[in-house]
């Protein structure tokens, strides 16, 4: 098929480090031209990809994430580069593309990469039909469940690029984006009761996520605890190969955390709260621990050092590996694209099961 994916404006794809939906896109790219499709990509800065490029930005205007221009002048650029392509699918991952979905005939297909609540909610309400949409868990889709869902594809990583290592260290890793949600300052708690070392490794570039680690991750440092700044891709592998455990103290619905499965991938635990999609991501008791209490996470601490390594490599392998993803969707394109025997997809309720 002839598949067009439009980024997100933010980041290169893959992103040089932190960005979650341009490294999860790069994967499918690769993974569907595997397949023998032809894609093309429209996004900003520079790709890495194995896809036709059509770039919107000289350079991905990261410093301005949060303002809405950027966001309306890339959906406006796409679609225009789209009125000259040939295209079975467009494919789109930003926030401002879809507003221009109703306005031709190919059919648009939507992922949703954020919690479908509130203002996010009523946005997809409103596009209606003109798009289709892709949850990326369970646990997003039953947040909104009278939205135009076509199928629950879960996020994934080529695993053969993420290092297996069995001998783990005796420090905790927490690697994120420093905001109240993602709960760093809760790991430092749970890592001090546990009387273990924690590195932080994290994005921390918006006015918020400052405010964030000013108030409730700096006065938490000391011996026990370092900040490395972000990490690019081969110093994330490193971490999250030699940690004992990854803390993931999410406080709020997660749709998917792409750290939790390249946690896993290296052979490395997960220790979570189990709100959105840890319960569908980790298998509690084999691959990490997904917990209830934050004062549950000390003991769980120790406990992950008796996990199996192995066991976490291998459920990431059969479920979460850029290939599950890539036949996920292909069998939605599969439904999208018209033919002779159906105008009308039909809906499907999961696109890989995770048991």
């Amino acid at each position: 098929m002839r598949i067009v994916m439009i980024a997100p404006p933010w980041h290169d794809v893959p992103p040089q480090g932190y960005g979650g939906i341009e490294f999860m896109l790069a994967q499918l790219i690769t993974g569907l031209v595997r397949r023998g499709h032809d894609v093309t990509l429209i996004g900003a800065g520079h790709t890495a990809v194995p896809a036709r490029f059509l770039r919107t930005f000289p350079r991905a205007p990261s410093q301005r994430i949060g303002e809405p221009m950027p966001e309306l002048l890339q959906a406006a650029q796409a679609h225009r580069m789209l009125t000259g392509l040939d295209a079975d699918i467009v494919h789109d991952h930003s926030r401002a593309g879809p507003l221009t979905a109703a306005a031709r005939t190919t059919p648009t297909l939507v992922t949703c990469h954020s919690c479908p609540v509130g203002e996010f909610r009523d946005y997809y309400r409103a596009l209606g039909t003109s798009v289709f949409l892709v949850a990326i868990s369970e646990a997003q889709r039953l947040l909104a469940p009278d939205l135009n869902w076509v199928a629950t594809v879960y996020n994934a990583l080529d695993v053969a690029t993420f290092p297996y290592r069995e001998r783990k260290e005796d420090w905790v890793l927490w690697l994120g984006r420093f905001c109240d949600y993602k709960g760093a300052h809760l790991a430092i708690d749970a890592a001090r009761a546990a009387r273990r070392r924690i590195v932080l490794a994290g994005k921390l570039v918006e006015p918020v996520e400052h405010a964030y680690f000013d108030q409730h991750v700096r006065p938490r440092l000391g011996p026990d605890v370092s900040y490395v700044g972000e990490a690019g891709a081969q110093r994330k592998r490193r971490l999250l190969a030699a940690a004992r455990c990854l803390l993931f103290p999410i406080q709020w619905e997660e749709p998917f955390g792409m750290v939790m499965i390249e946690a896993m991938a290296c052979g490395t635990p997960v220790v979570a709260l189990a709100r959105g999609s840890v319960p569908e991501i980790v298998v509690h008791g084999r691959t990490g621990f997904a917990l209830h209490n934050p004062e549950e996470l000390p003991d769980a601490i120790d406990a992950a050092g008796e996990l199996d390594p192995l066991t976490c490599r291998r459920h990431v392998e059969r479920y979460f590996d850029v290939h599950v993803m890539a036949e996920g969707y292909e069998r939605v394109y599969q439904q999208l694209v018209p033919n002779p025997a159906a105008n009308t997809p039909q809906r499907s309720t999961h696109s890989n099961q995770r048991r």
